[in-house]
């Protein structure tokens, strides 16, 4: 068994582990085949989420959040990672990259409005960046938002965009001023709006969450729909790109957990040439290569955690982490499908689809390419 956690865990972190562990092992994991092949997910499941505790980490208590300890968010996602379906928790927690903007930056009367919704599991929100023409580099978006008396009237396309079908609102990056990240604004455009149409997607892993192209056609969005203020969008998405990585790092490592554990088990069970395979070096080599890069993973997400905590914003090693992590992640997802021999490569098993799911791992929230570039800039090399 892999080391416990760190000292930094206080015993209220330790119930809030143990009301997560519950969840995920009731509510998601004896459905996770199903939903992956469904390739979605019950709208329930958010308000069960809700009811749980889950959706309000980070919020104001006002609309119904609760602390926002960055120790609470890392088990979060490692813990949701033992359903063995990142898809799940994509869609399921992915208002925790919609939403932020409008509880930093939006207005009292928006986030009065849609906030408490989003975290009793009501309604669902989606962040839309990427576009089709531009991932990465959101300072070019062209998504534009024209003033037209007390409304935006936007055009243009959102693509790879998490909860994309199902979201009820979604904080899209807009252009309403002139070239640059000084042009880039954020609105919240709501899924009846008239010239707002979605096409599903289709992908190699994350089955269950439902991913769209966005298209806003003269789409007329209420002026006090603007988060923030007009070209003050770029640095809120940076701001919230540093939440999601230290997400998508903790999942990873809580993915990589499971590989081990999979293939832990297999090893202890299955018999080759008179021996159980783990009597085989070859494999318990394989085992403790796994448990090297996970605690490794651990405890750098935990001091990131703590320096989050104590004020500080470690935006290049929040970028590495995410690499570190995801790496992580790859090399456990191989070891276990290869430890499981074929049945690793059967659809059902966990570890078939985290091996799936490792690539949108590590594109997701910044490619690896452009975190490496983050962290340089960051430290000046």
């Amino acid at each position: 068994m892999l080391l416990p956690p760190s000292r930094h865990y206080t015993a209220e972190h330790q119930a809030f582990r143990d009301t997560v562990r519950r969840f995920v092992a009731r509510e998601i994991t004896p459905h996770a085949d199903d939903w992956d092949e469904a390739g979605e997910f019950p709208r329930e499941l958010y308000r069960k989420a809700a009811a749980a505790g889950l959706l309000g980490i980070g919020f104001p208590e006002a609309y119904g959040g609760v602390n926002d300890d960055p120790f609470l968010r890392l088990i979060l996602f490692e813990e949701i990672a033992w359903c063995g379906s990142g898809g799940v928790g994509a869609s399921l927690f992915s208002h925790t990259i919609g939403a932020p903007p409008i509880a930093s930056a939006g207005s009292a009367e928006l986030q009065a409005r849609v906030l408490p919704k989003i975290l009793a599991g009501e309604a669902i929100s989606a962040l839309a960046i990427t576009e089709p023409g531009g991932g990465s580099d959101v300072a070019r978006l062209t998504t534009s938002a024209r003033r037209d008396g007390n409304a935006y009237v936007v055009n243009g396309s959102k693509t790879f965009i998490t909860s994309g079908m199902r979201a009820d609102y979604y904080t899209v990056a807009v252009r309403t001023g002139g070239p640059g990240a000084a042009g880039v604004s954020l609105l919240l455009i709501e899924r009846d709006t008239p010239g707002f149409t979605r096409t599903p997607l289709k992908k190699m892993g994350w089955w269950a969450s439902d991913t769209a192209t966005l298209h806003f056609d003269d789409c007329r969005v209420p002026a006090e729909n603007l988060i923030g203020h007009e070209g003050q969008g770029f640095p809120i998405i940076m701001k919230n790109f540093n939440n999601e990585r230290l997400g998508l790092s903790a999942s990873a490592c809580g993915a990589a957990m499971v590989c081990y554990h999979d293939a832990l088990e297999w090893a202890r069970q299955r018999h080759t040439f008179g021996q159980r395979l783990a009597d085989h070096q070859v494999i318990r080599h394989k085992l403790i290569d796994m448990a090297e890069r996970i605690e490794a993973t651990r405890a750098w997400l935990d001091d990131l955690a703590a320096r989050l905590a104590a004020g500080d914003s470690p935006v290049a090693q929040i970028a590495m982490v995410k690499n570190f992590a995801t790496r992580t992640m790859q090399f456990c997802a191989d070891a276990a499908v290869q430890t499981l021999g074929g049945m690793g490569y059967m659809r059902g098993t966990r570890v078939e689809r985290i091996y799936r799911d490792v690539k949108v791992m590590m594109i997701g929230g910044g490619a690896e390419e452009i975190m490496k570039d983050l962290a340089a800039r960051q430290l000046e090399i």
